[in-house]
């Protein structure tokens, strides 16, 4: 794959306020997990390690911020880096093209494409000023080569499909960067899917939705369904050719939440061969007071998500929103309400359909789980619960792998149909 070393302009888009809550730890009722043992944390590193929703390239676009270099998620927010990431045997994963959905016209659509483009560029740009830490993976059977060299697997992903506009064709440039799963909708209904957090539109996926999902099997891409309603799950399940993944999502029987999966769906989901990638959002109801939503609020619209931020307004927002957690600390979930989502998962569909996508810099993390330096407690959690190691393999990796592996396949049967038609 040719690789994009033209860096351009991109709208940095501020950190988002979930995961800047990150920056304030009041004191919880909720004991920390126990430090992973010597033979546990030698146990992780061993695995081959990958997160399936990776915001980290909002990151790279922020003004001096490098990759390359420590940081700590008490002073930037940030949670994924180069140095926290070998400390806490992330291999890599899925990083994300991330859009925040806008109006549905030409003029805001156009912009979002640019916009995606830039992004998967930041991206590329990581990749190729970075050889000896990086490398771009296009299949499946990639990874495992990639993180036995030292370095970390960047598969490229889409939240949000906005920025094709009304040509779901235009996917195949994006695969051609790298792109190997793509989200329908994010937090609002857009052109292809109902959001599971919007007023329905379509009754499931669009028509051009059922369009995409066709061109998704045609290329190999794994479709998405976090945060697409339970009936354009429905409808991918029914319609998709291959498995389909949910990248970042939770249980409902945990915590009753349209973002998450009830039981039901999560059955029907592992009948098909998908996977759901259980996250750190969403894992409890965390009622926050009035003075904290309002000062949130304020300054969100002083800072939009996709303000261009100097040098100097990201310092004012950083140190507006010290205050903002220090003077209306946030309550948040802790290390066993994440558990509790990964081991449900696992008790309903077993290890052969449960992985992990934190949300890493998009609004994850919880008490005792922070950054993707504190990876180690997972795995540990995961022994103390009496599973092996080939079932930790799959839920940090295999089952993924096994659900692109399919995409590539299908998508290679294809091909082959169509050239056999010539």
């Amino acid at each position: 794959m040719r690789v994009l070393s033209a860096r351009c302009s991109i709208l940095a888009p501020v950190l988002s306020s979930l995961a800047l809550a990150l920056l304030a730890c009041p004191a919880q009722a909720d004991p920390l997990p126990p430090e992973p043992t010597k033979a546990e944390q030698v146990f992780h590193q061993h695995l081959l390690t990958l997160d399936t929703h990776l915001d980290t390239p909002a990151s790279l676009v922020l003004p001096g911020w490098s990759i390359m270099a420590r940081h700590a998620v008490r002073d930037d927010g940030t949670q994924v880096d180069v140095p926290r990431m070998e400390q806490g045997g992330l291999d890599g994963g899925f990083w994300a093209i991330y859009t925040p959905q806008g109006p549905l016209d030409p003029v805001h659509t156009r912009a979002a494409r640019d916009y995606a483009f830039a992004r998967a560029v930041a991206i590329h740009d990581m990749v190729a000023a970075n050889p000896k830490a990086f490398a771009l993976a296009d299949r499946a059977a990639d990874a495992a080569p990639i993180a036995a060299s030292g370095r970390r697997v960047v598969f490229l992903s889409i939240e949000n499909a906005w920025p094709l506009g009304d040509d779901p064709t235009l996917l195949q440039t994006f695969h051609a960067l790298g792109v190997r799963m793509a989200g329908f909708a994010h937090f609002k209904t857009n052109q292809f899917a109902d959001s599971a957090t919007d007023a329905p539109r379509w009754d499931g996926l669009s028509p051009e939705g059922v369009q995409l999902l066709a061109q998704m099997n045609r290329l190999g891409v794994v479709p998405d369904l976090s945060h697409s309603s339970d009936r354009a799950l429905d409808d991918a399940l029914r319609l998709s050719k291959t498995p389909v993944i949910l990248s970042h999502s939770g249980c409902r029987a945990v915590y009753d939440h349209p973002r998450n999966i009830d039981d039901a769906h999560l059955r029907a989901l592992a009948a098909q061969g998908g996977v759901i990638q259980i996250n750190s959002v969403y894992v409890k109801a965390l009622p926050q007071s009035a003075g904290r939503k309002a000062a949130l609020a304020d300054l969100e619209q002083r800072y939009p998500e996709d303000r261009v931020l100097s040098v100097a307004e990201r310092a004012d927002y950083l140190a507006r929103r010290h205050r903002i957690d220090h003077d209306w600390p946030e309550v948040r979930a802790g290390f066993d309400d994440f558990m509790a989502n990964l081991l449900h998962a696992l008790a309903i569909v077993g290890p052969d359909h449960v992985g992990i996508g934190m949300d890493w810099d998009g609004g994850g993390g919880v008490r005792g789980l922070e950054d993707v330096a504190d990876l180690p407690r997972v795995t540990a959690a995961l022994r103390r619960n009496g599973y092996g190691e080939a079932d930790i393999a799959k839920i940090w990796s295999g089952n993924v792998l096994r659900v692109l592996a399919a995409a590539e396949a299908e998508a290679k049967k294809e091909q082959e149909k169509g050239q056999g038609a010539d």
